[in-house]
């Protein structure tokens, strides 16, 4: 099984975020970059898939020299090549024009299986993935928490709303955006970090793709958000406060 792990490089959690003057754009300077949290949920899903029933897992990722750290990383955990779209106008296309490159640069891999992230902590739109599964004329589902292979193809779990779930099967080659946290995330070893410098990663240059970069979603400008308090107080007995508690930090605040 062949799978391509579509990677983004996104600021860190805690980067101090500064906005230019034109109010369009991040400032870059001082900015330190990580993978994106999802994105390493649907690469981990990779690995484990590689695991259970070999083949190679191919990590794409589009933009300038610095996302090749995030290429080396993903080749330090157990990818075995990877594929840098090189690029340093990507702040400038919307969901629609990187996922165009993603699809081009994919396209010729015949994979079984394209892996994306949920969305991205940067942006969060969450249309990339299933953008290019439109692209390419793929099966595509989303929010998967788990995924097996089948004598047709897939079964994949996905999350729905208010702690539902459902089991669906497709065939493949298909793509999956995978969900957050259902999986536990691994570590690069000493002795991956080393077998990455080994590993072969290919450049391919934006331009040479041939696809359309012009924007069809405009951006007009960036604000940082607005600092706000709020107080709810919860009626009831104890028992029912308590239980409307556990409700709102799972399904509002969402950290349970």
């Amino acid at each position: 099984m062949k799978i391509i792990v579509a990677i983004k490089q996104v600021p860190e959690r805690d980067a101090p975020i500064r906005i230019a003057p034109n109010a369009k754009e991040i400032e870059e300077r001082e900015l330190q970059y990580a993978m994106n949290e999802p994105d390493a949920y649907a690469l981990e899903e990779a690995l484990q898939l590689k695991e259970k029933y070999g083949g190679e897992v191919v990590a794409v990722s589009a933009g300038p020299e610095r996302v090749g750290t995030v290429i080396r990383e993903a080749l330090a955990k157990g990818a075995d090549r990877g594929i840098h779209i090189v690029g340093d106008d990507l702040a400038g296309r919307d969901a629609l024009g990187v996922a165009r490159l993603l699809a081009a640069a994919v396209k010729p891999e015949k994979a079984d299986l394209v892996l994306t992230g949920l969305q991205s902590e940067d942006v969060g739109m969450g249309q990339t993935g299933v953008i290019v599964a439109e692209l390419l004329g793929l099966p595509h589902a989303t929010l998967i928490l788990q995924v097996e292979k089948t004598e047709t193809g897939l079964k994949v779990k996905r999350e729905l709303e208010e702690g539902w779930y459902q089991t669906i099967e497709l065939p493949t080659p298909a793509v999956l955006t995978i969900q957050s946290g259902g999986t536990k995330l691994r570590y690069a070893t000493l002795m991956g970090i080393k077998r990455a410098k080994t590993k072969e990663v290919r450049s391919v240059n934006a331009a040479d793709l041939g696809v359309d970069a012009a924007p069809v979603v405009a951006l007009e400008r960036i604000t940082l958000p607005k600092k706000q308090k709020s107080t709810q107080i919860l009626t009831g007995s104890a028992k029912e406060a308590a239980a409307t508690l556990v409700e709102k930090l799972k399904f509002e605040v969402r950290v349970l």
